[in-house]
């Protein structure tokens, strides 16, 4: 698929066109109305598509609750195993097409792995994440940015105080979610670990607020997020921040989105990230 095809469609997925633009530009650049209809399906994300863990997977207990954010209640996915034993928490934020089932999915698969996986729905004030994606785009801009990132602050503090929890409270998300992700390690100095999926870079001034430590995935073809690694990494030296970043070369934004056909889903590039995930968490959490 043409390169040029996927970044238009990410565009349109950041909200940086609507449909009908998204729609117009797609039909010039495939040669045609009809050839843009064939490629639609191809590119749209599927969220019930692809469950790694069954929503009834018995060894964990899921539910929605709420949490008392800055901005009223939030509703969130709960996700960990059945045991009463203690445990590390992790907060997972979605991609920019808020709590779906890939997420509520991904929250699953951290619980297998023995936490407690809490996934807020940023989209709570405007009454939850809407069924159609394309009405949930919109309404991330419509979001009052200091208020939604004290959402996500209230969500690690909620798992850090969780009967449960062992007390230490890490923080991963994707696209827009690993944006919030470098915002909620700024915000937090109670997080001990968060994990940027190709998110947007936090202002230089304020890495040095960081705490926790950082490992930091990107895709290799992503010139947009790309661009701001650069000073990202400069800063994080010089203010003595715990790091590794991580490139995927070949790989596109989303890449590790199992929903998204191929090239957008890199099979290779997705394991090794949450391999590398996984690893990162278990030293940092459990250490």
């Amino acid at each position: 698929m043409d390169p040029k095809i996927v970044d238009l469609y990410d565009e349109f997925k950041r909200g940086g066109l609507d449909r009908r633009e998204f729609l117009r530009k797609l039909a010039s650049l495939a040669g045609g109305t009809a050839a843009a209809s064939a490629l639609l399906p191809l590119l749209e994300a599927r969220p019930e598509a692809s469950q790694s863990v069954p929503k009834d997977d018995p060894g964990l207990r899921t539910q929605y609750i709420n949490y008392a954010g800055a901005t009223g209640d939030i509703r969130a996915y709960s996700a960990r195993p059945k045991d009463a034993q203690k445990r590390p928490g992790v907060v997972v934020i979605h991609e920019n097409r808020g709590l779906n089932a890939h997420i509520e999915d991904v929250a699953r698969r951290v619980a297998k792995e023995g936490y407690l996986a809490l996934a807020p729905d940023a989209l709570s004030p405007f009454g939850g994440t809407p069924a159609n994606p394309d009405e949930a785009r919109p309404l991330f801009q419509k979001l009052d940015t200091d208020a939604n990132i004290k959402n996500f602050v209230a969500a690690v503090r909620y798992l850090k105080t969780d009967p449960q929890s062992t007390g230490k409270v890490a923080c991963m998300g994707f696209c827009w979610g690993g944006g919030m992700t470098n915002q909620v390690a700024v915000h937090s100095p109670d997080l001990a670990a968060a994990v940027p999926f190709y998110g947007m870079q936090p202002a230089p001034a304020d890495v040095p607020k960081i705490k926790a430590a950082m490992l930091i995935h990107y895709a290799g073809n992503d010139e947009r997020i790309n661009g701001g690694i650069p000073a990202f990494e400069e800063t994080l030296k010089n203010a003595s921040v715990d790091y590794k970043i991580f490139m995927y070369p070949g790989a596109e934004h989303s890449f590790f989105n199992d929903t998204n056909p191929a090239p957008r889903y890199n099979k290779e590039a997705a394991e090794l990230a949450w391999k590398r995930t996984l690893e990162f968490f278990k030293k940092k959490l459990r250490g």
